[in-house]
């Protein structure tokens, strides 16, 4: 989905394309705060422009 309708506080999977296309998926869940996006796990800023998202799967 869309990076725009990633919602807020809630651990989510989110992708980054590189500028050369590719494209790769966080290995970590992360969550959308209102500074930017944190890990998850830690509560620290990561420092990432995400393109797209979806739900994180538990078993990962």
């Amino acid at each position: 989905m869309k990076i725009e309708t990633a919602p807020f506080n809630r651990d989510i999977e989110v992708a980054v394309i590189e500028a050369d296309g590719q494209i790769y998926a966080v290995v970590f869940p992360c969550r959308r705060v209102a500074a930017g996006w944190i890990k998850a796990a830690s509560g620290h800023p990561v420092e990432i422009h995400p393109t797209h998202w979806r739900e994180w799967e538990v078993s990962r």
